[in-house]
């Protein structure tokens, strides 16, 4: 039996749209990578990141309780660092953040899709994946697909779940965190870690893999590596704000 590689070689480039592959990723994604291997990741970015937008406005009433308990744990963590601000100075703050809450969901999505790209690319030089930059950043953007089935099934469980157990994020994850206390400030870099272990971000680990496996043509077990590579230098940032807010 041929590699997956093999098995979509002929896979025509733009041979399908958008919306097609949007699908085809949770079902066929080597078919996907295969025929966008030219790298050009700009409409599946900008459909990606409008998509999430929208869902994630529609979905907003949902998981507003999550936002609510998460905007009072970052509150009280900044005014520990800062005595010098004020309940009201916060209360001021969150009205400003709720405003640009789309664009800053945006710009971060569009941040980490770059930022895992380009630690994907990087990672597999090493590996002598033989993949261009571009076509890393288009394999990170459809791996981030599954993102938007996490923000409907985490509005899901925010419609379901009492208010009370909406204390963080992890609330609504399907990873170790889910079972830790956010507010035990002693384990913050434990919960960080946690919450990689997430359903959703192993999902996307995954695809990353298959799409280098497929487009950077290097064998499955060293794709397989490079992906959990990604997948820990991904894991820093959360780290550093969870010492940040510690």
């Amino acid at each position: 039996m041929g590699s997956d590689a093999e098995a979509v070689k002929n896979e025509e480039p733009g041979g399908a749209g958008l919306w097609e592959d949007f699908v085809d990723i949770f079902y066929a994604p080597s078919s996907v990578f295969a025929r966008r291997s030219d790298g050009k990741f700009g409409m599946p970015l900008l459909l990606l990141v409008l998509v999430g937008v929208v869902l994630a406005f529609l979905t907003k009433n949902a998981t507003q309780p999550i936002m609510d308990a998460e905007f009072a744990r970052q509150s009280a963590a900044a005014m520990r660092r800062n005595p010098s601000l004020t309940a009201e100075q916060m209360a001021g703050s969150r009205g400003f953040f709720e405003m640009m809450a789309p664009l800053l969901f945006a710009l971060f999505l569009t941040i980490s899709i770059f930022g895992t790209g380009l630690v994907l690319w990087v990672v597999g030089k090493l590996f002598d994946a033989k993949e261009s930059v571009a076509a890393a950043i288009m394999i990170a953007t459809y791996a981030e697909v599954p993102r938007l089935v996490q923000i409907l099934t985490n509005a899901a469980q925010g419609l379901v779940m009492s208010p009370e157990k909406l204390n963080s994020i992890n609330a609504v994850g399907f990873s170790l965190a889910r079972f830790m206390d956010p507010d035990n400030t002693s384990q913050v870099v434990l919960i960080a870690l946690a919450a990689r272990v997430d359903l959703f971000t192993i999902w996307i680990t995954v695809l990353l893999a298959i799409g280098l496996h497929v487009v950077g043509k290097i064998p499955k077990q060293q794709a397989a590596i490079v992906a959990a590579i990604t997948w820990a230098v991904g894991a820093l940032p959360a780290v550093f704000r969870a010492l940040q807010a510690g």
